[in-house]
């Protein structure tokens, strides 16, 4: 090691170690030996070369399949490896190679640990060889390029791990090692980001150079008037690990002699760095055992309200303290920012949040950011202001509309700061309807009370109510025969849970929901949803109908143009006429900007007693699930409420809009796409990512489901319809209606838009360190974007999915600078996540999938609710670009791929000539296990049933594998007749088979005085089963084969139908053990981490952009 030249940061390398041994080191390319000097006093000026041997690098590090930096090709490549003299018979010692591995040294290596290890020694397991070490510059702790003992391959190397959870990204080598001190970094620009570098072959065969992946890399070079094939470019990271002729990767013996070191340990001491940057694994084991701290996870049923806030007021917590110290810890410094004007004569600032790709924060339109100058041109100033714009796929700059104009330095432009500034508003109210929900009794009626507890409710009630002859609202479409019976099965009851699959009409059906509520009771009909954008798709819907309608929102929001505008709470309030003191301070304020301490008195009152007439005449009052807890909201009852897109909310968030007098509760969602988000990982694994309406159908609780599609063409919903929903879904459009004949497409089968393409170019990692990006898969959307240009499609009608921020970032820019038509036409393209997608809709959708490597698994791509939202966006096609061979490993995704290759829609090829795909699909690691669907809802020893309920619970609940009790229709005992009849009862249910727990045979002790005399009703009322008992009826007394119950609601909803033949079943992938391919995951890991079919791989289902480490 100390023969090598020492290079101070060298970014062209060119070093030979076919001429290398222990005596001699040559350089090559501008390396040049001084007069005098040794070899060993070798100094390289203006020049950052090494000689490498190319034929072992080409071998070694441009080929895809042998870069993957195996210990065997370490040690015949490595520099410094001296098992090349005896490969190469440079030592007489050559017989050795063939030796028999020596037994372990056990003392030997508990010597290794006992000792006291050198400074530079790696920070988790030991290891200190020169070579295999690198410094982090930003925390100046060593790592090495090892994975780990055995079990833990698929993690990535220590220096990987490092680097990625505390998101930092340039490094050095060690100066003993066979680059000597060297800092990576770009030949061009001089970037020291090791997620961006990769290094390219020169023309001469001797030189390798580092550039950054954008924009150097995909730019012809100035500085140098070497010629660079950068088509041949690749990261110095592959697979987790950086390359070995960079870094070597320790051998086994060195491994063995290292400290044993988990992933868990590793997290945990990544945790720990961040408040004393000095622990150590010792700290680890004082600290106590491992999962110490984890909170209480949920449970499917609570004795009452306060173990109810007990379990779920601690998570709400520990999500609001991770949430507070993240966007306290997410400053941006040295800011540009770009100055405007707004039309209401406000300034706005644009500049850029690099830090937003990592995905740690979501910032949406009317979040608060504070904005400070620290330079020298003028005194400190800060201010604030609201979002107004985020980044998207026309532009990354964020626009931030200030409060006051007063001092802005609006003639600066450099040395800005921007600070997120947290605020507990929407935490604060979770918690406080927790507190209410458990100590006033008047917060919600007595049976809803139950029903959200869990409790068998003894007398089912039914709400006494005339049903309208029309069931369709005015100036909304009509509604098909599962839409209408779904409105009047929700008007006579006092829970109801309504399934809206993709395209099913979930929105219109809301709204006539609402409309007739609103006629047929008393009062004011509150409607929320999680989001702003659902809020107000619904406000438009309803206010349609002739109802009228008042949209509340936040204050950050009311200086936002919205579709909606005219109808918000402030706004009418601007234009009301009956206070005309009020209209004179408005336009008072409005001149003037602020007003006399006197004057605002006056208008703060009159703005409050407008407020409450406009809001105590609505008939329906619309917000988000946290705006319920506006205080303008606080004084008021509502009897009912409609909550739409469900579940999308956290339980406590759906609770705040429930304690506000409700007696009829309606839940709109579908429990088969994405969830809510959880940023906390303790959080998300104690089950805080399970919606209300999850839970509520895992009690007993069947929803309605909506079952006529509108958007997909046929071919496009089969799968979904097959996989998620039981078959159930008829096509409300027919295959003519959703093909365009005028579009020139290329689509392997004519008749099937729809395609999966073969892409094999492996994965990398983002420049955040904490995404993930696929070129291939970027370069290949570009071309088929283009062909849909030339085809006539416009860029509005053109959607590209991708499931990671790392390459939704990759792909806008690649467009923009490959794309081969006019510019404008690639920015128009919208290029966004799954979860963004969610609710919306393209007649066309590219989805990239990313994910393509050998040990890490796919990620959250698992995750079959993702699955289901990417898949039904398209209306009129779909394209899918991924790895089959890496995909198919998972069970899910292998049902999915032998769909297409069955339908011939399995290609690969260029564009003009697809032809069916040779690569051969993998067997899935492990089958769907419809069993695990439901253990994570029984009660264990982790998650201890509320006292007072019975000990007989195991006893009298059907075991898991008693499918009579849980499926309520047998895939496999429907005759081979194409038009086998059955009732759509057999389908309300949009779970799979043994996924509802039964609470039969259980006798709580409710320990509440609630009782049951919520709404009308009562023993004689005609709704006189439960759903639930229906069940065991139709277990006990009827075969479960026809579906028949006339006294079930579900039952009731249609006719029957004509349905899919079991050969027909059969053809879509699924086994007799896989009937609906669902894959449900841990609750607690949904829309957080999960362990996927890799024993070591993590999936995490935050928006876009996940460490999969």
């Amino acid at each position: 090691m100390e023969n090598f030249a020492h290079l101070q940061g060298a970014s062209e390398y060119s070093y030979n170690p076919a001429t290398d041994d222990d005596e001699t080191s040559s350089l090559a390319s501008g390396a040049t030996r001084l007069p005098g000097k040794s070899k060993d006093d070798v100094s390289i000026e203006n020049s950052s070369t090494i000689d490498i041997n190319f034929d072992d690098l080409n071998l070694l590090d441009l080929d895809p399949e042998l870069a993957r930096l195996r210990p065997s090709a370490v040690k015949s490549s490595s520099a410094n490896d001296s098992n090349r003299q005896r490969l190469n018979g440079s030592s007489s010692e050559g017989t050795e190679i063939l030796e028999p591995e020596p037994e372990p040294d056990f003392e030997g290596v508990l010597d290794d640990l006992n000792r006291e290890l050198p400074a530079h020694s790696c920070a988790y397991c030991g290891i200190h060889s020169p070579s295999s070490v690198v410094k982090c510059l930003i925390c100046s702790k060593w790592f090495c390029n090892s994975r780990g003992g055995p079990g833990a391959h698929s993690t990535g190397s220590h220096i990987v791990n490092h680097l990625v959870r505390a998101k930092h990204k340039e490094v050095t080598l060690h100066a003993d090692g066979p680059l000597g001190e060297t800092t990576p970094e770009c030949y061009n620009c001089g970037s020291k980001n090791v997620f961006t570098l990769g290094f390219i072959p020169a023309k001469s065969d001797t030189v390798v150079v580092l550039l950054c992946r954008q924009p150097c890399a995909s730019t012809p070079s100035s500085k140098s008037d070497l010629v660079w094939d950068t088509s041949q470019w690749s990261p110095l990271i592959e697979d987790r690990q950086f390359l070995s002729w960079l870094v070597k990767v320790p051998d086994e013996q060195e491994i063995v002699r290292s400290k044993p070191v988990g992933f868990r340990e590793i997290t945990r001491l990544e945790e720990l760095w961040k408040e004393n940057a000095k622990a150590t694994l010792d700290d680890l084991e004082r600290d106590g055992a491992q999962g110490e701290g984890e909170p209480q996870p949920i449970l499917l049923r609570y004795e009452d309200a306060y173990q109810y806030q007990n379990i779920f007021g601690p998570l709400v917590k520990i999500e609001s303290d991770y949430d507070r110290k993240l966007k306290e810890s997410l400053t941006q410094n040295d800011v540009v920012v770009r100055w405007d004007m707004g039309l209401n004569q406000k300034r706005i600032a644009y500049f850029y949040l690099p830090k937003l790709e990592s995905g740690e924060v979501r910032l949406a339109v009317g979040d608060e950011l504070r904005l400070r100058y620290g330079g020298e041109l003028q005194h400190p100033w800060e201010g604030l202001g609201h979002v107004i714009k985020v980044p998207n796929h026309q532009s990354d700059e964020v626009a931030l509309e200030l409060r006051r104009n007063e001092g802005v330095p609006h003639e600066l432009t450099v040395n800005f700061s921007v600070d997120f500034v947290w605020k507990s508003t929407s935490f604060d109210r979770m918690q406080l309807a927790m507190k209410t929900f458990a100590v006033d009794e008047q917060s919600v009626s007595g049976y809803i009370y139950h029903k959200l507890m869990g409790h068998d409710a003894q007398v089912p009630q039914v709400l006494r109510t005339q049903m309208p002859k029309r069931v369709s609202a005015p100036n909304l479409p009509e509604l098909n025969h599962s839409q209408v019976s779904a409105v009047k099965s929700v008007l006579q009851k006092p829970l109801s849970l309504v399934q809206g699959p993709p395209g099913t009409g979930k929105t219109v059906t809301s709204a006539s929901v609402v409309y007739h509520l609103s006629k047929m009771n008393p009062g004011q009909v509150l409607v929320c949803a999680p989001s702003n954008v659902a809020v107000d798709q619904l406000t438009e819907k309803i206010h349609l109908t002739g109802l009228k309608v008042v949209r509340v929102q936040a204050k950050s929001r009311e200086a936002l143009d919205s579709s909606v505008q005219h109808l918000t709470l402030h706004q009418q309030v601007a234009n009301n006429d009956t206070h005309p003191d009020l209209q004179k301070l408005i336009q008072l304020k409005a001149e003037q900007g602020e007003l006399s301490s006197t004057d605002e008195r006056r208008y703060k009152s009159l703005t409050r007693l407008c407020e409450r007439e406009i809001l105590a005449t609505a008939d329906v009052i619309l917000c988000t699930c946290v705006g319920a807890g506006d205080p303008r909201l606080a004084k008021m009852k509502f009897r009912t409420v409609l909550i739409d897109e469900a579940t999308q909310a956290t339980e406590p968030e759906c609770m705040i809009p429930l304690t506000l007098g409700v007696k009829q509760v309606v839940m709109v969602g579908d429990h088969q796409q994405l969830g809510p988000t959880i940023m906390n990982k303790k959080a998300a694994r104690a089950g805080l990512t399970q919606s209300m309406f999850e839970r509520l159908v895992l009690l007993g609780n069947r929803p309605i489901r909506l079952q006529v599609q509108y958007r997909m063409h046929p071919c496009l919903s089969e799968f979904p319809s097959n996989m998620f929903y039981e078959g159930s879904l008829q096509n409300g459009v027919t295959a003519p209606e959703r093909i365009k004949k005028n579009v020139d497409f290329p689509w392997p089968q004519p008749l099937t838009p729809m395609y999966f393409h073969s892409n094999l170019g492996q994965e990398e990692i983002s420049s955040s360190g904490t995404s993930f990006l696929n070129r291939t898969e970027a370069s290949n959307a570009e071309k088929i974007v283009t062909r849909f240009f030339k085809a006539g499609v416009l860029p509005s009608q053109i959607g590209i999915v991708t499931p990671y921020e790392g390459q939704r970032s990759y792909i806008v820019n690649y467009m923009q600078s490959n794309g081969t038509l006019k510019k404008d036409l690639y920015k128009d393209i919208e290029v966004a996540s799954v979860d963004a997608f969610q609710g919306r809709e393209k007649d066309y959708i590219i989805l990239s999938c990313v994910r393509s490597n050998d040990h890490q698994g796919i990620g959250f791509l698992t995750d079959h609710r993702r699955l289901n939202v990417a898949l039904t966006r398209a209306k009129y096609g779909v394209v899918i670009l991924g790895n089959p061979k890496v995909l198919s490993k998972h069970a899910l995704w292998h049902c999915l791929l032998t769909h297409y290759k069955e339908k011939g829609c399995l290609v690969e090829g260029p564009l003009n000539n697809l032809q069916p795909s040779l690569v051969q699909l993998s067997k899935p690691r492990k089958p769907i296990d419809r069993a695990e669907l439901i253990k994570r809802f029984e009660p264990s020893a982790r998650e201890p049933m509320a006292s007072g309920f019975s000990n007989n619970f195991r006893a009298n609940t059907p075991s898991r594998f008693d499918q009579s009790f849980y499926k309520t229709h047998d895939s496999f005992s429907i005759p081979s007749d194409a038009q086998s009849m059955r009732s759509q009862a057999t389908y309300a249910s949009g779970l799979p088979p043994f996924s509802l727990p039964t609470s039969r045979g259980l006798n709580y002790s409710h320990g509440s005085k609630r009782g049951y005399s919520g709404l009308g009703g009562g023993p004689s009322s005609s709704y006189a089963p439960s759903m639930i008992s229906q069940d065991f009826q139709s277990q006990d007394s009827r075969s479960m084969r026809g579906g028949d119950d006339a006294s079930s609601v579900a039952g009731s909803m249609a006719d029957n139908m004509t349905t899919y033949s079991q050969a027909d079943r059969l053809m879509t992938g699924r086994s007799q053990n896989d009937r609906t391919g669902m894959d449900y995951l841990n609750p607690g890991m949904m829309n957080y981490k999960s362990f996927d079919d890799d024993a070591r791989s993590l999936t995490s289902l935050q928006s876009s952009s996940i460490t999969d480490f």
